[in-house]
């Protein structure tokens, strides 16, 4: 068996820890060709590919090369609980044929694909096929037989597609920033144009865009999860996204039994996950089509469970910054590029309904001597505090905490830490959380 059609046969699974880039296994050109440009937009459920397929579709491109001006586009497909039908009867998200409209527009040629499922705190992908060529103007000299082709293609790739929305992802939880730097390194050597189609409901769970405690309906709360996620320096959580187009669907759509967002809640998503992308340098969009479906394809057994995003109706949420953020090594002087963020997380402390109040907590590494570790905590700590009294908190409300040596990273991130190299746990550990409690 050849090396494609091995990796083919077996997807590959790419993954990043909890900080740095992603990731993934780079594999050969696979078989079978689609076009991939512009919205996706419609949904409804459909059957998988086989990779024996004999199909024109996924027969006609085994030998054929890629086409280098002609781009690549990269297809994430949520896996995640939230998106997963788990009752018989209930209306979910179905991804399988969004790509209908744009795939039967005529002047399509010729892209690379990959089609990816995520799920998990580190972004884990399963990619059900990678850089997959196809030029169906240049497939044949017949312009009947280039039509048949492309029309073979389209429905090989709406399989591809489905059976992604089938993949069990690696791991419980989302963090749909990771998921990006995936699809954005797998994009990274493409040639003509970049494009991320982004087919999930955007609640990540773990990372600078935990929307557990998000109110879903502030203004302020989009800018301040946008600047803590922008200000981590060289351990962003942000991918890099300059030249790539990229386009989410779906956002807001959740399957049955999960809570559900309101017209309102969807339009917020919108804006946060479309600012969070400029940040990161992308050309974005978020696309309103509705996913949601009578039918749509269920969980696979034994799929991984995660934290339950409740739209608002969380007393708590914590803010974690890493020290490298906000102050030199073994100092508790708050960089400049620091005042900004906290003047934001004060914002929308202040801005949060019937606030109760707010504990910061500062945590150091175990790199420095023991005898300084609580006051070294303790002073950054203060300093935080001291930021966000003069931003416009009540100091009445504010309480600062030096905890000393870190018992580890939060509990979101464990079990991506054994993925982590040195430096990235120093950074997990040497942090400072802000928790916004409400009455």
């Amino acid at each position: 068996m050849s090396a494609a059609r091995a990796a083919e046969r077996h997807p590959v699974v790419a993954g990043r820890p909890a900080r740095p880039r992603a990731r993934y296994r780079r594999g050969r050109r696979l078989s079978a060709a689609v076009a991939v440009v512009g919205v996706l937009t419609a949904a409804t459920t459909l059957t998988g590919c086989e990779d024996d397929d004999k199909r024109a579709g996924c027969a006609w491109t085994k030998t054929q090369s890629p086409t280098e001006a002609a781009g690549s586009t990269v297809v994430l497909v949520d896996g995640s609980a939230s998106v997963h039908v788990r009752k018989a009867g209930s209306r979910g998200p179905d991804y399988g044929q969004t790509a209908d409209e744009l795939l039967d527009k005529e002047d399509e040629q010729g892209e690379t694909v990959s089609i990816g499922t995520f799920g998990g705190s580190a972004g884990d992908v399963v990619w059900t096929v990678q850089e997959r060529p196809g030029d169906w103007r240049d497939s044949n000299d017949n312009p009947r037989n280039q039509e048949l082709n492309r029309q073979a293609a389209n429905g090989c790739l709406r399989d591809d597609l489905a059976t992604a929305q089938r993949t069990r992802p690696v791991d419980g939880g989302t963090d749909v920033l990771a998921a990006l730097a995936a699809g954005a390194e797998m994009l990274s050597g493409a040639k003509g144009e970049r494009r991320l189609l982004v087919l999930s409901d955007g609640l990540s769970t773990t990372g600078c865009a935990d929307l557990r405690g998000a109110r879903f309906g502030s203004a302020q709360d989009i800018k301040s999860i946008v600047s803590v996620c922008g200000a981590r320096g060289e351990f962003s959580e942000l991918p890099r996204l300059s030249g790539v187009k990229v386009t989410f669907v779906g956002l807001g759509h959740s399957a049955g039994g999960q809570p559900s967002a309101d017209t309102a809640q969807r339009r917020w998503l919108r804006t946060l996950w479309t600012r969070l992308c400029e940040r990161a340098g992308g050309t974005c969009e978020a696309e309103d089509a509705s996913v949601m479906a009578e039918s749509p394809v269920p969980a696979r057994p034994g799929s991984p469970g995660e934290p339950v995003v409740r739209y608002g109706n969380s007393r708590s949420r914590t803010i974690t910054l890493p020290g490298a953020a906000l102050f030199d090594t073994d100092s508790p002087r708050l960089r400049p590029t620091a005042v900004e963020t906290l003047a934001d997380v004060a914002a929308t402390v202040t801005a949060t309904p019937s606030l109760h109040r707010v504990v910061v907590n500062g945590y150091v590494d175990p790199r420095g001597g023991s005898g300084n570790d609580r006051e070294l905590s303790q002073a950054r700590a203060d300093a935080v505090r001291k930021a966000l009294v003069g931003h416009g908190v009540p100091a009445s409300r504010v309480s600062a905490h030096g905890r000393g040596r870190s018992p580890g990273c939060p509990e979101s991130e464990a079990k991506a830490v054994a993925d982590m190299t040195r430096e990235q746990r120093l950074q997990c550990d040497r942090r400072v959380d802000i928790e916004i409690i409400r009455k």
